[in-house]
């Protein structure tokens, strides 16, 4: 058996970029939940650019390209709440407050993109683009969504 496992080190975003990230996924949480689209089936996904590196990326039945990475919200939230709330995972765990669930999320987050971008080794020029809602299955097309695109620095 061969191992596939990228032969590079990680590198930890820095702290402007991971201010940055964190931002811009509570203003996506916030706005899919004032919605009331913060469903069992809402996630985040993540679309990582590296200037000058192509990888490639799966589809979908209908050709839509698949994320970098993604994550369900209803492992963090309380899914059908109109603001942030942790999920039953979370309120039977003493001390587990909302503040506590967003650094887990953004924890897994930080990984899953520290994956791509250290293969560069530096993290300007590098964009991620978040999107938070819901794909319609197994089509993948989105039924409800708000995004964003930011330069890592």
């Amino acid at each position: 058996m061969r191992d596939h496992t990228p032969n590079f080190k990680m590198i930890e975003l820095s702290e402007g970029s991971k201010t940055l990230v964190r931002e811009t996924v509570i203003q996506l949480l916030e706005k899919l939940a004032s919605d009331r689209r913060l469903t069992s089936e809402a996630h985040l996904e993540c679309w990582v650019e590296i200037p000058g590196v192509r990888h490639p990326r799966g589809t979908f039945r209908g050709g839509f390209l698949m994320p970098d990475s993604f994550i369900y919200l209803a492992d963090y939230f309380k899914p059908g709440s109109d603001r942030l709330e942790p999920s039953e995972y979370y309120t039977g765990e003493e001390g587990k407050n909302l503040e506590q669930v967003l650094l887990d999320l953004l924890e897994e987050l930080y990984y899953q993109i520290e994956i791509f971008t250290s293969q560069t080794g530096e993290n300007r020029g590098v964009t991620v683009e978040l999107w938070a809602g819901i794909r319609q299955r197994p089509e993948g097309e989105w039924l409800y969504a708000v995004d964003r695109k930011i330069e890592l620095i």
